[in-house]
């Protein structure tokens, strides 16, 4: 939420809520979707073919995991130190960086020999994966108004999913007439446009060039979207007793944001993960054919991108607490009922048992995507320009915690519980109750409509 400074001048969010999106505004988000859907290429592509990887390095599913799951690492830790790189050097910048870093890895992952060094490429194509997620988000959400951002960044949140869906259409055909590697290299030699396309066309904003003293360039920039000569100063959330203040991330008025952020991020993406991961596993162990529960996960990713679309307008008109409170309830009494339809189903279940829990795996994907697409739309707001890259880039950080704990730690549950999913799904729930508590826990949401 935009705030008068005591300066005399407004904040640039000031300055965009009076006036309409222009058509820079509009480029700004559409090359960063587009990093987005590039990312998410380059990061699901390896997946898409691995069939093909572990037949010609003569590996199994076991051993092959630690090439699979070095992305999700690098992830991880990429989002954290590029939220930093991008907070210190700016997010243009940082942006062209994670580019180059995962084209690159993407090139090098087709002349990978084995397992170990399709790991390291996948490990080094992390860090640029995660560090252009981070600072995507966050340009395209400074050059938006208080009407706009929470829609656009809940909307960005799907560009990764989608480009892994473009891959799933493509990445096959390619294979069977490139090969593997020839396949990495096509996608890696493509998306290495994106680094010319970032510096071309992104600017950063005149928010975040306030903060760092430079009033002339932001001056110029503002000049893309505002009418007139306007006074813009710096975000006043970074103001203190009138005298410009830069607080860290650690800063005590963070520590109910970063710790409710922290615990729903990497709740909601320990549901996600479990549902998207081990699907598959307890539903052909219950009577359903391995296509069956193939299409019950699909389903459940196609929800998932709608449930994240829907919650930026959503947050925007209702405010995000009351929202959050909304996606906690229902995804708890979702899972419950979930594990209740599972667990109740004969050997051979009816057709009409198969489709409640189909619906029921829909339902969960829809209200666990709006959890992790919300927290999005939460960190573009609670934290100042200054630090906004590095507090989404932490938030997605914890993200990876859930999802590897769920890759780990879901078999296991289902093996603890035997024929039983209700171990499974107690862990679940229970994820589910942290992002209940976590609209609490928040100190800084986003206000209802009536209220900006």
């Amino acid at each position: 939420m935009a705030t008068q400074s005591p300066a005399g001048g407004i904040s640039f969010v000031e300055a965009l809520n009076r006036t309409s999106m222009k058509p820079f505004q509009w480029l700004i988000v559409a090359t960063c979707m587009l990093v987005l859907v590039c990312d998410g290429i380059d990061l699901q592509l390896l997946g898409i073919i691995a069939p093909l990887v572990m037949e010609d390095f003569g590996v199994d599913r076991s051993t092959f995991g630690l090439a699979m799951g070095a992305a999700l690492v690098g992830f991880g830790l990429g989002s954290a130190a590029g939220g930093v790189i991008g907070d210190r050097v700016g997010r243009r910048y940082a942006l062209a960086l994670a580019a180059l870093v995962f084209s690159l890895a993407t090139i090098g992952a087709g002349t990978s020999t084995g397992v170990w060094s399709m790991a390291f490429w996948r490990l080094i194509g992390g860090l640029g994966f995660g560090a252009a997620y981070a600072n995507a988000l966050t340009m395209a959400s400074e050059w938006t108004s208080d009407k706009w951002r929470p829609i656009t960044v809940s909307t960005l949140s799907v560009g990764t999913p989608i480009g892994g869906t473009i891959v799933g259409w493509i990445g096959p055909d390619l294979a069977a007439a490139r090969g593997w590697d020839g396949t990495f290299t096509f996608f890696g030699f493509a998306t290495l446009s994106l680094v010319v396309i970032v510096l071309v066309v992104l600017k950063d904003s005149p928010a975040f060039l306030l903060g760092q003293g430079k009033a002339e360039q932001a001056k110029k920039h503002a000049a893309h979207v505002l009418d007139g000569d306007v006074a813009l100063v710096a975000d006043g959330h970074e103001h203190g007793g009138g005298e410009f203040q830069t607080k860290g991330i650690l800063d005590p008025s963070y520590k109910r944001l970063n710790i409710g952020i922290g615990l729903a991020f990497a709740a909601a993406a320990m549901v996600a993960y479990s549902i998207l991961s081990w699907s598959t596993t307890f539903l052909t162990a219950a009577g359903f054919t391995l296509g069956e529960a193939g299409n019950a996960v699909s389903i459940g990713g196609i929800t998932s991108m709608i449930g994240s679309i829907i919650v930026g307008a959503a947050m925007r008109h209702f405010g995000s607490r009351p929202v959050l409170v909304v996606i906690g309830t229902v995804l708890m009494a979702v899972l419950v009922w979930l594990a209740w339809a599972v667990e109740s189903l004969p050997e051979v279940p009816s057709a009409s048992d198969k489709t409640l829990v189909t619906a029921l795996i829909g339902a969960s994907g829809a209200f666990f995507s709006a959890g992790i697409a919300g927290m999005y739309v939460i960190m573009a707001a609670g934290y100042p320009s200054s630090i906004r890259s590095t507090g989404i880039g932490l938030g997605i950080l914890m993200s990876r915690v859930g999802a590897v704990s769920a890759t780990a730690f879901g078999g296991w549950l289902l093996d603890v519980g035997g024929t039983s999913v209700v171990p499974f799904f107690v862990v679940l729930t229970a994820s589910a109750a942290i992002i209940l508590a976590a609209a609490f826990i928040v100190d800084r949401h986003v206000p209802p409509a009536r209220s900006v």
